[in-house]
C-alpha cells in the first residue's frame, strides 16, 4: 500500500513538472469591420505560473503572476530596473453580463469593465487549461482565459491559436532584481525615458544690477551662463547634442518666479548665431548699442535694432512671457483666505520650426525688463521629442524679420513706439526651392495706464508685397484664470484684481503664442512686409507701445 501510494505521489510530481515545463502561447489578431485578420498581433506566452506579455527586449515588460495573484510591470532604464507590483483586488473590478460566444471551441463568458471614460468589453473561459488575457489589467477572475476584447465598441482583439511548446523557450521574469516604486513613480520614469532635456539655466537671477560688468569676449566659454545689459539678460552658448536629429519635435520649458519683484514684466526667451556674425546683438551686448543698425519713424525717433538689414539679423525670439505680480517672493507676504498662490510661473512652447536640430552650437537667452535688484529667477530646459516616420528630405528654414522687444532695454534700447506715426518696413530676399513658408507673428501691447494701448483692443495688419495677409486684434480676455500666480497684484474696490484685467494679447504669468501666417504662393526673389498697428496717444508719462516679432518659416528642399 505503502509502496503504491510513494509510486502515486512520484507519477503526480512527474506529471506536474511536465506540464510545468511546457509553455502556452496565445495568439491574438485584431478584428476590423467584423473580418478578422490573420496575422498575429499580440502574443502571451504562459510558464511555471508567469504570464509573460511583452516582446523579451521591450523597454517596458508586464507580466502576471497567478500564484501570488498579481501583476507587475518592469521597466529598463539606463541605470537599473524598476517594478510597480499590483495585487488583483487593487485592479479594476467588471460587471458580468449575458452575452455569451462561442471561440476557438469555449463557450465563453462575458465581462465589462470602465476605465477612463472607456468601455472595455472581454468574453473569457474558465475551462481552458492555462489563464491569461492580451491586456494585464482587465482579468475578469484569476481562472481567466480572455479569448476576445472590445474596446469603445471598435477596437477589438480575438484569439486566432493557442498553442503548446516544450521548455526550450527562454524566458525572464527579472522581478527580484528590480527596484520596487509607486505606480506614479514608474510612469514618470517611463515617460522621462522616451524624450531627451538638455539644462540651459538652472535658478539663474535676472535682474537690475548697475555694478554687473559687462561679460568681455572676443571667445565664450560653452555651458557657461553671462550676464548682460545690468543684469536683466543672461545669455548661454549651448553645443546641440548628438542625439538631436533633424524632424525631432523641440519644446522650451520654463519657470520663473519672483526674488524681489512684484510686478509683471515682459519677457523673452531668444537664440542667436552661435558663429558671431558681425554686426549682431551679441556684439551690442557686449560693446554697446551703436553696433545695431537705426531705424529711423517719421517723427524721427531712432529704434535700434529691430529689423534685419544689412547683414544684421534680429534675435529669433523663441518665446515671449511675461511673469506674474511676485509669484513665491510675496505668496506669504499677502495671504488671502481661499487663495492657493503658486510657487513659479509656467511656461512650455513648441519651438520646433524655429530650433536649428542641424546646428552644432547657438546661443539661449532669456531677457526680462524690470528695475528691481532683487528681479527674478529662471530655470530653463529644452526638451527634444524623437519625431516620427521615415527621415525627411527638408531642413529647417528660419528667417528673422523684425523684433521690437528692446531686449537692451537696460542699456537704452527704445521701445517699440514708431507706430503711432509710421509703420515698420523690411526688405527681404526669398532664397529658392523653400516649401510650407509661414511667419510667425508675435504681438503684445503695453503702456498708457487705463486706456492705454495694454487695455485697449487695437488693430493689428500685416502686408506682404503690399497685399493684406493679417488683419486681427489681439487680445486675451482669460487673465482671470491665472490669479493664483499673482499674490502681489492689487486688489480693486469691486473685487477684481489688478492680474484679472483683459489684455492686448497678454496676461500677467503666462506665455503669448505666435500667431501663424500661410503664406504659400510667396516666389523666390525680393520681396516687402509691413506692420501696421493704430497705437494710441500717451497719457502723461505713461506712453504706447508694441512688443512685435516676425520670423518667416519653412521647409528648405535638398537638391539630389
Amino acid at each position: 500500500m505503502k509502496i503504491k501510494l510513494f509510486l502515486s505521489l512520484i507519477f503526480i510530481i512527474l506529471a506536474n513538472a511536465v506540464s510545468n515545463a511546457q509553455t502556452t502561447t496565445v495568439g491574438y489578431a485584431s478584428v476590423q469591420s467584423g473580418k478578422k485578420s490573420e496575422e498575429v498581433k499580440v502574443k502571451t506566452i504562459y510558464k511555471d505560473g508567469i504570464l509573460y506579455l511583452s516582446e523579451p527586449d521591450a523597454k517596458v515588460q508586464s507580466f502576471i503572476e497567478y500564484p501570488k495573484r498579481r501583476i507587475a510591470s518592469i521597466f529598463t532604464n539606463a541605470d537599473g530596473l524598476y517594478a510597480h507590483i499590483q495585487a488583483f483586488d487593487s485592479l479594476p473590478q467588471p460587471k458580468f453580463g449575458e452575452k455569451r460566444v462561442k471561440i476557438m471551441g469555449y463557450d465563453c463568458k462575458y465581462a465589462v469593465f470602465s476605465s477612463f471614460s472607456n468601455t472595455i468589453e472581454v468574453w473569457y473561459t474558465e475551462d481552458a487549461p492555462v489563464p491569461g488575457s492580451p491586456y494585464s489589467t482587465y482579468l475578469p477572475s484569476a481562472k481567466a482565459l480572455v479569448l476576445k476584447v472590445m474596446i469603445n465598441g471598435g477596437r477589438t482583439l480575438e484569439a486566432i491559436s493557442i498553442e503548446k511548446e516544450d521548455n526550450s523557450t527562454a524566458l525572464s521574469y527579472p522581478i527580484a532584481q528590480a527596484k520596487l516604486v509607486s505606480g506614479a513613480e514608474l510612469e514618470g520614469l517611463k515617460i522621462k525615458s522616451r524624450y531627451h532635456t538638455l539644462p540651459v539655466f538652472k535658478e539663474e537671477r535676472v535682474n537690475f544690477d548697475p555694478s554687473l560688468p559687462v561679460p568681455q569676449g572676443p571667445t565664450f566659454e560653452v555651458n557657461t551662463t553671462y550676464r548682460f545689459s545690468k543684469g536683466s539678460v543672461i545669455l548661454k552658448k549651448i553645443t546641440i547634442p548628438d542625439y538631436v536629429k533633424n524632424g525631432d519635435q523641440v519644446f522650451v520649458d520654463m519657470q520663473c518666479w519672483s526674488d524681489g519683484d512684484a510686478y509683471d514684466r515682459t519677457g523673452s526667451v531668444f537664440m542667436l548665431p552661435a558663429d558671431g556674425a558681425e554686426p549682431g546683438m551679441l556684439q551690442a551686448l557686449v560693446q554697446g548699442l551703436d553696433r545695431l543698425p537705426v531705424y529711423t519713424d517719421k517723427a524721427g525717433k531712432d529704434y535700434q535694432g529691430i529689423r534685419s538689414e544689412g547683414g544684421y539679423t534680429t534675435p529669433i525670439e523663441l518665446m515671449r512671457f511675461f511673469t506674474s505680480f511676485g509669484v513665491r517672493y510675496f505668496n506669504n507676504l499677502r495671504p488671502i483666505a481661499g487663495y492657493d498662490w503658486k510657487q513659479a510661473a509656467t511656461y512650455k512652447q513648441d519651438i520646433t520650426d524655429l530650433f536649428p536640430t542641424t546646428s552644432k552650437e547657438v546661443w539661449i537667452g532669456v531677457f526680462i525688463g524690470n528695475y528691481d535688484k532683487g528681479g527674478h529667477k529662471v530655470s530653463l530646459n529644452l526638451d527634444f521629442y524623437p519625431g516620427y516616420g521615415k527621415p525627411q528630405k527638408t531642413e529647417k528654414f528660419v528667417m528673422p524679420l523684425f523684433n521690437t522687444i528692446n531686449i537692451m532695454e537696460m542699456s537704452g534700447q527704445n521701445y517699440g513706439r514708431l507706430f503711432k506715426t509710421d509703420s515698420l518696413h523690411v526688405d527681404f530676399e526669398l532664397p529658392k526651392n523653400i516649401k510650407n513658408l509661414k511667419l510667425l507673428y508675435t504681438t503684445t501691447g503695453h503702456g498708457g495706464w487705463g486706456t492705454g494701448d495694454e487695455f485697449t483692443p487695437i488693430l493689428n495688419q500685416i502686408r506682404v508685397n503690399q497685399q493684406l495677409q493679417f488683419n486681427m486684434v489681439p487680445w486675451r480676455t482669460d487673465c482671470a484664470t491665472y490669479r493664483p500666480y499673482n499674490p502681489a497684484s492689487g486688489n480693486f474696490g469691486n473685487g477684481m484684481s489688478s492680474s484679472d484685467l483683459s489684455r492686448s494679447n497678454w496676461c500677467p504669468g503666462t506665455l503669448t503664442a505666435p500667431y501663424v501666417v500661410p503664406l504659400p504662393s510667396l516666389e523666390a526673389g525680393s520681396h516687402s512686409i509691413q506692420v501696421d498697428i493704430q497705437q494710441g496717444n500717451d497719457q502723461g508719462n505713461s506712453f504706447s507701445h508694441w512688443g512685435v516679432s516676425g520670423i518667416l518659416v519653412g521647409e528648405r528642399v535638398l537638391e539630389d
